[in-house]
């Protein structure tokens, strides 16, 4: 799925369909809407923060914008395909609260090593805070990213080795009700 083509080949819808949430329709849909907006069937960095900053103007989203890009672009090629695109946004707008863990994990994860260290932590919240800060309001134990990233850990690094493994992230992501409702935030929207 490289090159642009008008329409996905039998084959390829075949394949989406059993990699994501989306039916041969909505593929279609999806695919052709795709490249009226990547014509070569490649959306760019730059282009992909764009979007970002459309979705929050009043922020600054570029920093968080490059984390998730960096997820989307599963093949490390440094843009994203219609099938990296399309995966990703079947798992977080109709995943199970698993798949959407999972993704989250890899979003935190940033040098792909297994674990979240406090500073992986710390990068992708102060990204987050950047983008959303003037339209959130956030309880004192939460008010800096550093508190946030204090509380998470507390909750979540069982051992208390300074790591977040997926295992511990996964189980306290779902104990976590402000986390559990941040990763339904996109459910039902495609």
């Amino acid at each position: 799925m490289g090159k642009a083509q008008s329409k996905l080949s039998q084959e390829e819808v075949q394949e989406l369909q059993k990699a994501t949430k989306f039916d041969r329709k909505e593929l279609q849909q999806w695919y052709k809407d795709f490249l009226r907006d990547c014509p070569s069937g490649q959306l760019k960095r730059e282009d992909f923060h764009k979007v970002y900053k459309q979705f929050f103007p009043f922020g600054d989203s570029s920093s968080f914008a490059e984390y998730v890009f960096h997820v989307f672009d599963s093949d490390r090629s440094g843009e994203i395909e219609f099938r990296e695109f399309i995966v990703a946004l079947s798992v977080t707008s109709r995943g199970s609260i698993d798949d959407k863990l999972e993704w989250a994990f890899q979003l935190y994860d940033q040098d792909d090593d297994g674990v979240i260290s406090r500073e992986e932590m710390l990068c992708v919240v102060e990204a987050l805070y950047k983008m959303v800060e003037s339209m959130v309001k956030l309880p004192e134990d939460e008010a800096t990213p550093e508190k946030r990233v204090e509380k998470i850990f507390n909750r979540m690094d069982k051992n208390q080795d300074g790591e977040i493994t997926k295992e511990e992230f996964m189980e306290g992501a779902k104990n976590d009700p402000s986390m559990y409702e941040a990763l339904c935030l996109y459910d039902g929207l495609v």
